[in-house]
């Protein structure tokens, strides 16, 4: 007869890195709620835009060329996406603040942005984005 001890705990596993199984202690956490819809697309591209100026100015990336190849996409692409920071910041916020599109088409596309991005003054970007988003609203 062996006089062990006996330790009683709750475990669960969790995802690792590469895909292994991960011992954790205690109850299983509550899963995070489903938020229905997707992002509008428009709204990821312009965070990307975010996100590749901020690799550019840390100096993590070179040009848009390296951004490109890290990417997988071609520079005329990183190009037109990079485009997107020279709309008003009040347009970029009012997009990454678009609601979720439920069903169908997002309402507003990126090509539709492109036109707004080449104009180089603000106030008649913020007229553009003005119509575009009446537009918008009026097809749904």
């Amino acid at each position: 007869m062996t006089d062990g001890w006996t330790f009683e705990c709750k475990v669960h596993f969790r995802n690792g890195a590469n895909g292994r199984k991960r011992l954790r202690e205690g109850e299983v956490p509550a899963p995070q709620p489903v938020i229905p819809g997707n992002l509008p697309r428009v709204a990821r591209l312009v965070a990307l835009a975010h996100r590749f100026g901020g690799l550019l100015r840390s100096g993590e990336v070179k040009d848009y060329t390296e951004l490109a190849r890290l990417a997988g996409v071609t520079r005329q692409r990183v190009t037109q996406i990079m485009n997107l920071l020279h709309l008003a910041p009040g347009i970029q916020e009012a997009i990454l603040d678009l609601p979720r599109t439920l069903t169908g088409r997002d309402p507003i596309c990126e090509r539709d942005l492109r036109a707004i991005a080449a104009v180089p003054v603000w106030s008649k970007q913020r007229a553009m984005w003005r119509e575009l988003a009446e537009r918008a609203s009026a097809e749904e």
